[in-house]
């Protein structure tokens, strides 16, 4: 038996992987929450091992409190067969640390031009549910509706990087004066907002699932809630950096916040914590994107989009959105996995459910420094930022994945 003491609700008894009995006379000050849930994760492994592997990356997870995370199919080669999504799934059974689901991708190679083998990947044994081309919208409207049709099939759901590439040709940060300020090609918002307003009504006419990705303008967030008030079947995600971090960041020509899509402005911000709120938005998700020195660390122009996130998810949504722990969990655990159809995951921490536990000591305050997280990679927007909560103990299926901060393995 496994015994996890000190925490709000009690000590909390494990066996078999199972929460067989919670003692709530026992509490302590430690927030238990269900394991956290990451739709979004770049794990680079296969072809990119120098800015991560899926053993790191699960290692950077666990740290941050998640027993599971979907990875998604920008690797090289690409994950668009049933091959490559089974080597990712075993690679992350022999790390152990959390469950690592496989996002299929949409299109083969990711180019836009004919499916990838959906069913394939979906009767695989890593049986994909999620399949996405992020990094690339999937701008033929014809080929988007044949995917949604297809993976209606076994209620899988399509993820969608939202972004009419004829719009965003050269782009570099969010269109505005900011970047006319800094002489920059701007990323305008209705990029996005066109292709969720397409997709949408896509999906409602179809009848299919559709998700998207990373949502960034309050344009974006108002077409959601008038998908879902159709009845429509779309989810979204908004990332912890965008509920934080606006435009302003850029000034500096610091490549660290270069990020795809860019950060807005605080009107966005605003409105995409609004979203959260009012779940127009449904989850959070990292978007968890390592980078090596070399593809990072140089001229803002040549620098490759994307943050790290994994370990310092909760803390950056605790701090933006207040320590509303019922609703954190389920923007960071339940709704995910719902989404992803993810099972033993996201359920509440309860008798009789499976023991996927973090635990939060809400009282401790840590300054982010870039070289001591888990990844390969060092491009965190928040070096040098005092955060508030961190992650003592995570628990996959009742086996200490992390414990007194430290991973198990």
């Amino acid at each position: 038996m496994t015994v996890i003491p000190d925490t709000h609700l009690g000590e909390i008894h494990v066996e078999d992987g199972v929460i067989v009995r919670i003692d709530p006379d026992k509490r302590g000050d430690l927030i238990a929450l269900p394991g956290l849930v990451d739709l979004h994760t770049h794990l680079r492994e296969p072809g990119r091992e120098d800015a991560e592997t899926v053993r790191s990356g699960s290692r950077a997870a666990a740290l941050g409190g998640y027993t599971a995370v979907c990875a998604m199919a920008n690797t090289s080669p690409v994950a668009d067969t049933a091959g490559v999504v089974e080597q990712v799934w075993r690679l992350g059974r022999e790390a152990g640390l959390v469950d690592v689901q496989p996002i299929g991708a949409v299109t083969v190679g990711l180019a836009g031009e004919q499916l990838a083998e959906l069913g394939a990947m979906a009767d695989s044994a890593a049986r994909v549910r999620v399949f996405s081309d992020d990094g690339h919208c999937v701008s033929d409207p014809r080929l988007m509706r044949r995917a949604l049709e297809y993976v209606k099939a076994f209620d899988g759901v399509i993820a969608q990087h939202a972004e009419e590439p004829r719009l965003t040709t050269g782009a570099q940060m969010n269109e505005g004066d900011v970047a006319a300020r800094l002489g920059l090609v701007g990323w305008p918002a209705v990029a996005e907002e066109a292709i969720i307003a397409r997709d949408a009504l896509m999906a409602g006419h179809v009848g299919a699932r559709l998700h998207i990705c990373h949502v960034s303008t309050a344009g974006s967030v108002e077409l959601i809630r008038w998908a879902k008030s159709k009845g429509w079947r779309v989810t979204a995600e908004v990332t912890p950096h965008h509920l934080l971090l606006t435009e302003e960041r850029a000034t500096g020509y610091d490549p660290v916040f270069k990020v795809n899509p860019p950060l807005r402005t605080r009107t966005d911000v605003e409105a995409l914590r609004a979203g959260l709120l009012d779940g127009t938005i449904d989850c959070v998700a990292t978007d968890h994107a390592p980078h090596s020195v070399e593809d990072k660390e140089c001229e803002w122009a040549y620098a490759r989009p994307g943050m790290l996130g994994l370990e310092t998810a909760l803390a950056i949504v605790a701090q933006t959105m207040g320590p509303r722990w019922d609703r954190i969990a389920e923007w960071m655990s339940a709704a995910p996995a719902r989404i992803a159809g993810l099972a033993g995951h996201g359920n509440p921490v309860e008798v009789g459910q499976p023991a996927n536990i973090a635990l939060l000591d809400p009282g401790v305050t840590w300054t982010v420094d870039p070289t001591a997280l888990a990844s390969r990679s060092r491009n965190t927007p928040y070096a040098g930022m005092e955060l508030r909560g961190r992650i003592v103990a995570t628990y996959l299926r009742g086996e200490p994945t992390v414990l007194n901060g430290k991973a198990t393995r």
